[in-house]
């Protein structure tokens, strides 16, 4: 199983936006995570289709964009057109998932769902064929380093069956404090895909802790 660093730009210093993005490329990352927050879903605001058209300017890296908005459905278009590669909605704010999962497809993305830490893994089970990326927040989301939840990885191993009771090889993504201490866990649990924010941008050697998280995968592979 690969593993992908994917940094989130939400941790770094948008008056170098370009050269942080630049230190992720040289540094390894696989993919770069772009937070939409909508100060509805969740209690802070962050950016839209001009982040994700500046970032795709800078960057052939996949761009990973993670929408944390209500009716996720009226971005899709407007994203997928500034360069988004994949798109991630919440199930808690997508009562048409199955729809929705397969119109972000036609537009040419990968298709994720995402779940808050007190929604359960099995409300995905009648689209579980239909996920190509199962993001667990392991924390709840809105906001940028905070402490990782502990019974996240029990959570991460049954979005790993869920998956794998459906024949379906989708990439299982963690958000939320990871770092040293928390990734191998997550990794021998099930994830492959991790979004690393506060843990790489305020690192004393940011293009090196990228690295330094995919290692403490790979060493328990």
């Amino acid at each position: 199983m690969s593993v992908r660093i994917v940094p989130s730009i939400l941790s770094a210093d948008f008056a170098r936006l370009g050269d942080d993005i630049a230190m992720c490329d040289a540094g390894g990352a696989d993919w770069i995570h772009v937070d939409v927050m909508d100060g509805c879903f969740v209690p802070n605001l962050t950016y839209g289709a001009k982040v994700i058209e500046t970032v795709r300017r800078v960057t052939t890296l996949p761009i990973d964009v993670h929408l944390m908005v209500v009716q996720p459905e009226k971005y899709f278009e407007t994203f997928a057109a500034a360069g988004a590669n994949v798109m991630t909605i919440h199930q808690e704010a997508a009562p048409h998932l199955h729809r929705q999962l397969h119109r972000i497809r036609e537009l040419g993305c990968r298709a994720g769902v995402a779940l808050n830490p007190s929604t359960p893994v099995e409300t995905l089970r009648d689209v579980a064929g239909d996920i190509e990326l199962l993001l667990v927040m392991t924390v709840n989301p809105g906001f940028g380093g905070q402490s990782f939840i502990p019974g996240s990885i029990e959570k991460i191993r049954r979005a790993k069956a869920l998956l794998t009771s459906a024949g379906n090889p989708a990439a299982i993504e963690v958000d939320g404090g990871v770092a040293r201490d928390t990734i191998t866990a997550c990794w021998r649990a099930g994830a492959d895909t991790f979004v690393a924010g506060n843990s790489v941008f305020s690192a004393s050697d940011p293009a090196a802790e990228i690295g330094v998280l995919r290692s403490l995968c790979m060493e328990q592979a």
